[in-house]
């Protein structure tokens, strides 16, 4: 993994800051499947803060390829998702089939559903690439029923002032970094904040967190991919938050 500034890689950056996913879609649905941070480590905690979603209308905010709405399926919810990137929802519908409601949008931009449309999205490793959090949170919260909850993922802030201690952790920073996916190279260009600034956004747009883990990589991860400390690591930071029901 290298660092670069976004402005290094304008061609694989778009105007939110988002990683180009159509030049690295099929390596990057690969690493996502099979290694350690999505397959052993995010999705299945994302999973157990969802809990039982039998019968529930559950959205998917930056779906990719689709495997959390494939295993949401498989668990008995009602699934939609949408991504920014046509080449991953193209590998969706590969996967899916053309019965379950699949969109490309944009995270930062008014969502296509109804008010009151979910009662579980799920947003996992997506809502670091916006820069603006607060109109994202309200149509979020907007297309959520009273008393629905969203479960989601981020990069852990503790990893940017690890990673960059030369920064200032406390200001809202846009940074890329390279990454190697089986031989091909995917630009990731993320935006950081502090926890302090993460929580506030939360709790600005009304939301109530009701859970936060930063859990372990699961048992019976391959040992091959543990990094030397085991099991046990800071990666992503995990959320579940509430829709308030009205008064």
């Amino acid at each position: 993994m290298t660092s670069r500034t976004a402005a290094d890689s304008p061609e694989t950056v778009s105007a939110e800051g988002t990683a180009d996913y159509d030049h690295f879609a099929a390596a990057y649905a690969d690493q996502n499947d099979n290694g350690l941070f999505n397959a052993w480590y995010g999705r299945p905690e994302i999973l157990r803060l969802a809990g039982d979603v039998t019968g529930q209308r559950v959205l998917d905010a930056g779906c990719g390829h689709g495997p959390l709405l494939r295993e949401l399926r498989a668990r008995g919810a009602h699934v939609s998702g949408f991504d920014l990137s046509p080449a991953m929802i193209a590998l969706a519908r590969e996967q899916l089939g053309d019965d379950i409601d699949l969109r490309v949008a944009d995270l930062a931009d008014p969502l296509p559903y109804p008010d009151g449309e979910f009662d579980l999205i799920v947003i996992s490793l997506a809502l670091h690439y916006v820069k603006d959090w607060q109109p994202t949170l309200r149509e979020l919260r907007r297309v959520l029923r009273p008393g629905g909850r969203i479960v989601l993922a981020i990069l852990h802030p503790f990893v940017y002032a690890f990673c960059y201690q030369n920064e200032d952790y406390f200001a809202l920073t846009q940074y890329s970094e390279d990454y190697d996916l089986g031989g091909t190279t995917a630009v990731m260009t993320y935006w950081h904040r502090p926890l302090q600034d993460v929580f506030g956004a939360f709790i600005e747009a009304g939301l109530a967190i009701t859970s936060v883990t930063e859990p372990a990589a699961v048992p019976g991860t391959p040992q091959g991919l543990l990094p030397p400390q085991g099991r046990r690591f800071i990666c992503f930071l995990f959320l579940a938050l509430e829709n308030p029901k009205s008064a």
